[in-house]
């Protein structure tokens, strides 16, 4: 492996991405059921009333049926929307519609609330392309989580969600890179 943490974490991403391209529809949606019971469970063991929660890629586990579960629960769900500077905006999605985002990740339609919204919230749900043993969270490069995440004063409880082959012994780490509290993988919930 390379020494450049940059060029490592590109080189994985490249092979995380492949491999969730890989993946069979089956797999894909036995993945996204226990991704569902696991988020539901954490949900329960916080009791968390106000979450963020991104929408799902299609080679992602889909995590729109816990956020379904969570609002017909009356938990008020917060989505990211991505923004120029490099910030997320947050909404409650109340137009019940998705559109594609800056770099074509799904968002959820309605008024933005702007960054400070997720200060707010009990739980955090973020994307990752792995997580290691430490806590410490491979994102996909954009650096919209690590940013948000460090620039909190007072932070939730984090939780990514991967694969069960994406919680992995050791990921690349930079300065910039922030650790999460927990990992949500289809089959367990690893708190950190």
């Amino acid at each position: 492996m390379p020494e450049d943490p940059d060029v490592q974490k590109r080189i994985l991403r490249a092979e995380l991405r492949e491999r969730r391209q890989n993946q069979s529809t089956h797999e894909r949606e036995l993945a996204t059921e226990g991704i569902t019971s696991r988020l539901q469970e954490l949900i329960g063991s916080t009791e968390a009333e106000s979450i963020s929660c991104y929408l799902s890629m299609p080679s992602e586990p889909n995590t729109r049926p816990f956020v379904n579960w969570a609002e017909a629960r009356g938990i008020r769900v917060l989505f990211p929307v991505t923004r120029e500077d490099g910030l997320l905006d947050w909404t409650v999605g109340e137009d019940d519609v998705e559109t594609l985002g800056l770099h074509g990740t799904p968002e959820a339609a309605g008024e933005l609330l702007g960054p400070m919204a997720i200060n707010d919230v009990d739980l955090i749900i973020v994307p990752a392309a792995a997580i290691d043993s430490g806590g410490m969270r491979l994102g996909w490069g954009r650096g919209y989580f690590d940013k948000t995440l460090g620039s909190m004063g007072k932070c939730p409880p984090v939780y990514a969600v991967v694969y069960d082959s994406e919680f992995v012994e050791h990921v690349p780490r930079e300065v910039h890179d922030q650790p999460v509290n927990g990992v949500v993988t289809p089959t367990r919930i690893i708190a950190f």
